[in-house]
């Protein structure tokens, strides 16, 4: 499984350069000039340490690696538009074990059609595509991880339609028909129920009369935003957002993904950052612990923040 996933990203990172390389090489083929592409790859780091320090602390390093890929084709009234986005940061503070602190891979694909070039409305076909890499833990419980590789793994498939501005770096899409899977391929994790899948049935007597199921799908409306602003020289705001409703279960309740994010450009190589990620979804139910027990409790906000100083490097 994990050698399938690692070609498939190969693939998708590197299938549309190849096309074009191929077409430098032989004349003969169509012209690929309506290809773009942008690479960049970065490495946040912070580190702290103590020595005789009378008021105390913890020496500890941290790391984030970082990739966004981006391939689009653009010809007449057709765009074609895929993006790739790899995060993985760890944390050793002094005394504690190795913690992560980021796992994402997310991929996105959208097809638009417009029927004048001059227009900015397009009908629109999206596809993506959201993992991690390796097992998640609610530390200091490291025994049995709540999370893997594909366990959760969440698709959207939708059409709808989309309005881009390009020179404002605006774009909003609204899908009234998107099926959303959630796929949860760790059996442990599926027979807990985890991510809102079917879990587990048993007797009275703790028999397992049925294994827990490892996908779920939904058919909801899905309305997503992006914009990108330069509010000051060399300091952008990026925002990303996303909203979620099933139709069958519990229309109306909204699950919510949203991303800010605050970049300054300190020159080509060197950026910081810094940005809140929020997340609510009523099938993620939170962990607590209770008297030294795990306890699965009801649906929470979820909240991330990050500051980083870092290198980026852009081909």
């Amino acid at each position: 499984m994990k050698y399938t996933f690692f070609t498939l990203l190969f693939i998708l990172t590197f299938a549309a350069n190849g096309q074009i390389l191929e077409n430098e090489t032989n004349p003969t083929k169509k012209d690929t000039s309506y290809w773009s592409h942008k690479n960049q790859a970065g490495l946040d780091f912070s580190q702290i340490a103590f020595v005789n320090w009378n008021a105390g602390g913890n020496s500890s390093i941290s790391g984030l690696l970082k990739g966004d890929f981006v391939r689009k084709y653009v010809k007449g009234n057709v765009i074609w538009n895929n993006e790739m986005s790899i995060r993985y940061g760890v944390n050793k503070q002094e005394g504690r074990e190795l913690r992560k602190t980021d796992d994402a891979f997310t991929f996105l694909s959208h097809y638009g059609y417009r029927k004048v070039e001059s227009s900015n409305w397009f009908y629109s076909a999206r596809f993506n595509f959201n993992t991690q890499f390796t097992n998640g833990y609610a530390y200091p419980n490291t025994d049995k991880s709540i999370s893997t590789i594909f366990a959760p793994a969440y698709i959207f498939l939708g059409v709808g339609s989309e309005y881009n501005r390009k020179d404002k770096n605006f774009n909003i899409y609204f899908s009234p028909l998107t099926v959303k899977t959630t796929l949860v391929l760790n059996q442990r994790l599926a027979d807990l129920g985890s991510f809102g899948v079917t879990k587990a049935l048993f007797d009275e007597e703790g028999n397992l009369l049925r294994r827990g199921r490892k996908s779920r799908n939904e058919v909801g409306l899905l309305v997503t935003n992006y914009w990108k602003k330069e509010f000051y020289k060399n300091m952008f705001v990026e925002n990303r957002l996303s909203l979620y409703s099933d139709y069958i279960n519990n229309f109306g309740n909204i699950d919510v993904d949203w991303q800010i994010q605050m970049e300054m450009v300190v020159n080509k190589y060197v950026r910081a950052n810094i940005g809140v990620h929020l997340i609510y979804d009523d099938d993620i139910k939170a962990k607590e612990e209770v008297n030294g027990q795990q306890v699965t409790v009801g649906p929470k906000i979820q909240l991330k923040q990050a500051l980083g100083i870092g290198l980026i490097y852009s081909f």
